[in-house]
């Protein structure tokens, strides 16, 4: 008896733009930071701040590129 799974559905284009410019964002926030000397952009926030804020960066970046990424649409689903 064998149980039929269909495919995974591929990523959509929102998701692989997002997550890429997210790295990209994230690695050159981190090259300017550390190519700064002895000064780090949310150091003068009290700590229990600077945990909250240093990963809305990355958060931001995805979201504002997911936003704008396009669609990939779905024809598979059909129209219910």
């Amino acid at each position: 008896m064998s149980q039929y799974t269909a495919p995974a559905a591929p990523v959509e284009t929102k998701v692989k733009v997002a997550t890429v410019a997210t790295y990209l964002g994230s690695l050159a926030l981190l090259a300017i930071l550390n190519g700064i000397t002895s000064t780090n952009l949310i150091a003068g926030l009290p700590d229990v701040i600077e945990v909250f804020v240093a990963p809305m960066i990355p958060a931001a970046i995805t979201l504002v590129t997911g936003y704008l990424a396009k669609h990939t649409p779905r024809p598979d689903l059909g129209q219910s």
